[in-house]
């Protein structure tokens, strides 16, 4: 069971502060892996205060903290959002109980909020944007999955009606889907984006994992995205800072990093009583499943099969990596590389490219092993290539002091073992190199307690611990979540 921190919201957020600045907050506050095994709870009269795309550009960002997950009450608000979404009937209220207690609690004053940035390159690198103000911007990105809501471009737009984009700059701007573009043509705000010189992209994650608008050498980049870990923007050498849509919108008329309230009159920014509805190109599911043709190119490999759990798990350590690794530096992004996602072979030759070149040849020669981390192992985005990818090496486990609770996940679908350092001191009596052996396995993972026994090159036990559930349990058994679900129908 995580633990739940109680997030007390009170007043409201100022004009020119947002909701990004919250998490940002948060994060400043808490770290990237200050989240792990925790879920954030979101309450108090603050809470009421906050749309629909404004809570969810909160809890998005909640994996940033490492988090189990991120929850706000489904309340009028929501009710109000599902009715602009012609989805009244949807709706239900859900609230905690009127004598909830945390774990941990803590208590953000919206009111006293300022516009907040994640320096490069890690979403916890943050700063008061006026002191960082002055920083000369060569790029602004608008968008991703985090800030691209009709809100959020247009406050962008009602700016570029009264500024014309700096020229030392470019403007890109990538809508949240298909909806948003239709609503903003309706409204008008898509013309002006156009007209100010924005470059519009299509619904897609594009520059937040380098398919696109990769900045130039050496230059600043200001985003509305979630993450700015370095490289990952498809420019080596770049300097991504993470800012709210309207600190980024400040940046690209300013041409340089610039506090928000310094533009004037915040605009007033009403949400529709209704958003543009056209689910015209969902297609349903086939009726006949069996007379459709799957068409694959020569880059598109079959998945890998992963065989059940073995009696002993052993092997060298092929990798001891620090902190705070992400699903980035497991499995780069950028242009060079994701196009290679439905090619397991092919991908995995980049696994860990960034850190040690050479794994991927040394995990092949070895047959396989370990790999060794420290705190919030695999922290980031779901990427579950960060998984397949080891686990067609040859990984069968992976050893760290803690796990990000989305990678945890993934390594236990695709059969690969997540465990944990019973004591973190021994983390630092194993290197590149030592043979790691875990005799029995099966019995000691249907054994009553969460303590698994291994040896380190002949000489030493240590402990290592998981918390499986029955299910994960038998899934490792199985050697993945697709073996478990042919084996259970």
């Amino acid at each position: 069971m995580p633990k739940i921190v109680g997030v007390e919201l009170t007043g409201s957020l100022k004009p020119w502060v947002a909701a990004k600045d919250v998490i940002l907050e948060l994060l400043r506050r808490y770290t990237v892996k200050g989240g792990v095994g925790k879920v954030f709870e979101y309450y108090g009269e603050g809470v009421k205060t906050l749309s629909v795309p404004e809570r969810a550009t909160i809890t998005n960002m909640g994996a940033e903290l490492g988090a189990t997950a991120s929850i706000f009450p489904s309340d009028n608000i929501t009710r109000k959002f599902f009715k602009q979404q012609n989805r009244i009937s949807d709706w239900s209220e859900l609230q905690a109980d009127s004598n909830a207690d945390y774990d941990e609690t803590i208590h953000i004053e919206l009111d006293l909020l300022e516009p907040l940035i994640a320096a490069p390159s890690s979403p916890d690198n943050v700063k008061k944007v006026a002191d960082v103000a002055g920083t000369s911007v060569q790029q602004v990105i608008i968008g991703s999955c985090t800030n691209s809501s009709y809100k959020d471009l247009m406050v962008a737009a009602h700016v570029l009606k009264r500024h014309k984009i700096h020229p030392d700059l470019s403007l890109h701007i990538t809508p949240g889907s298909k909806q948003v573009i239709e609503t903003l043509v309706r409204d008008g705000g898509f013309a002006g984006m156009v007209s100010a010189g924005a470059r519009i992209g299509e619904p897609c994650c594009d520059g937040c994992i380098g398919m696109g608008s990769a900045p130039a050498t050496d230059t600043v980049s200001v985003r509305s995205f979630n993450r700015n870990w370095k490289g990952r923007s498809g420019t080596p050498d770049d300097r991504v800072y993470l800012a709210s849509v309207e600190t980024c919108i400040a940046a690209a008329v300013r041409g340089e990093l610039t506090d928000p309230r310094e533009l004037g009159m915040y605009p007033e920014v009403p949400l529709p009583k209704r958003f543009a509805i056209n689910d015209s190109m969902i297609l349903p599911p086939n009726k006949q499943p069996e007379t459709v043709k799957i068409i694959r190119g020569p880059n598109i490999k079959p998945l890998p099969e992963k065989q059940p759990l073995s009696e002993e798990v052993s092997g060298e350590v092929l990798i001891k990596l620090a902190d705070n690794i992400s699903t980035d530096a497991i499995i780069p992004a950028g242009a060079k590389i994701l196009p290679l996602r439905s090619n397991i072979p092919a991908i995995s030759e980049y696994v860990f490219h960034q850190v040690d070149p050479l794994f991927s040849k040394r995990a092949i020669e070895k047959n396989g092993g370990y790999i060794v981390g420290g705190e919030n192992y695999g922290q980031g985005s779901s990427r579950e290539h960060a998984a397949l990818a080891p686990m067609y090496l040859g990984v069968s486990a992976i050893i760290a002091k803690s796990f990000a609770r989305i990678h945890q996940a993934n390594l236990i679908n695709f059969g690969i073992l997540p465990l944990e350092f019973e004591n973190s001191e021994d983390y630092t009596t194993i290197e590149e190199g030592t043979r790691i052996v875990i005799p029995g396995i099966i019995d000691q993972l249907k054994g009553d307690t969460n303590k698994i026994k291994a040896v380190i090159d002949n000489i030493k036990t240590i402990t290592l611990v998981h918390n499986y559930s029955p299910r994960q349990e038998k899934i490792l058994l199985s050697g993945g979540l697709l073996n478990y679900t042919k084996i259970s129908g």
